[in-house]
């Protein structure tokens, strides 16, 4: 007996759906049901949003999609899935969503992908001194210090963070000859063998002991300035300090203080303020690497996170369980 066809809405800022959704993308969800709205819905609290919700079985979201409000909820008697195809959910889903049991996916796990290539480049290219090599060739007199060693073999680098972007750092890491330590306290023995990594419980060994360390840890209350002065301080001359995370997790007071030292360097991806104004000290440290918050899906590698909420989508309706739930006691612990 086949199934009835579903419902989907779509929801997001505009112009991303044709920049992260191919037609290949939109014929799939026509295959799986109907599409009430080819041209997104960029509010959800005006007419148009209140007729296409009112039969929406699914609600598939991207950036910029508002908030599920209680007000945005009642016009949605009979939403049951909420497919986010982009990472974090925090911004979208309210008690609400939770209460009326519908089902939340998120992702995340295609976003941590670019973003985990971006970290792995940047270590090969921090272990190399590849960075700093430029900005002597560019100045002789730039006030940096090269690792302790040149290469990537043998080097240690710390690991912040088992989320999905962790994860997939230590899987691309595998392809080096390098050991991999991760400082997690939700993290287990079974887990990290089957990662092949090491444990380290406490956070300033850590990042006294490695020569690069990288950031990827969750922005919750509990992460909120998790390295201050304490953790640069106990970093050796040349380490290399990586954030591709949240700027929260960061006394960037403390950071920059200690880089403009010369005595160890930083890629950093997300800062406070995003983006940095152009006279901001940071830019001007030939130790520090920044960019614009580009480390996550930009691009090409938008679809990535197309295909997996529609797999969600496709898997809700066959009666497949989700391949990336995200569950109300999550949030207190996930991106």
């Amino acid at each position: 007996m086949s199934r009835p066809r579903i419902n989907i809405a779509v929801s997001m800022m505009d112009g991303l759906g044709d920049a992260a959704f191919s037609a290949a993308h939109w014929e799939r969800l026509t295959e799986i049901g109907t599409v009430l709205n080819l041209q997104p819905l960029t509010a959800l609290d005006d007419d148009r949003a209140a007729e296409v919700l009112a039969t929406a079985d699914v609600l598939l979201g991207h950036w910029g999609c508002p908030t599920l409000t209680e007000d945005v909820l009642r016009r949605a008697p009979k939403l049951k899935l909420f497919a986010y195809a982009a990472g974090t959910i925090k911004w979208q889903v309210t008690d609400g969503v939770w209460e009326r049991n519908i089902v939340v996916t998120s992702a995340a796990a295609a976003n941590a992908v670019p973003v985990a290539e971006y970290t792995v480049a940047m270590i090969v290219l921090a272990n190399k001194g590849v960075l700093l090599f430029r900005e002597r060739l560019q100045n002789p007199d730039a006030n940096v210090r090269f690792p302790r060693s040149i290469g990537n073999a043998a080097k240690r680098v710390g690991i912040i963070g088992a989320s999905f972007v962790g994860r997939s750092v230590i899987e691309l890491l595998a392809a080096y000859a390098l050991d991999v330590v991760v400082y997690d306290p939700f993290l287990g023995d079974s887990e990290a063998n089957e990662l092949g990594v090491s444990i380290e419980s406490d956070l300033n060994r850590l990042c006294a002991t490695c020569d690069v360390v990288s950031l990827h840890a969750p922005d919750i209350p509990a992460t909120r300035d998790m390295l201050g002065g304490d953790q640069f301080a106990a970093m050796r001359d040349g380490t290399v300090f990586i954030n591709t995370a949240r700027p929260a997790l960061v006394d960037q007071d403390a950071l920059l203080a200690e880089l403009q030292s010369g005595r160890i360097s930083a890629i950093l991806d997300v800062t406070t303020p995003e983006p940095l104004p152009v006279d901001h000290p940071l830019l001007a440290l030939p130790n520090v690497f920044v960019t614009p918050h580009i480390a996550g899906s930009i691009g090409t590698e938008l679809s990535r996170m197309a295909d997996l909420a529609i797999t969600e989508i496709e898997r809700f309706t066959t009666g497949l369980p989700p391949l990336h739930p995200v569950h109300r006691a999550d949030l207190d612990r996930i991106a």
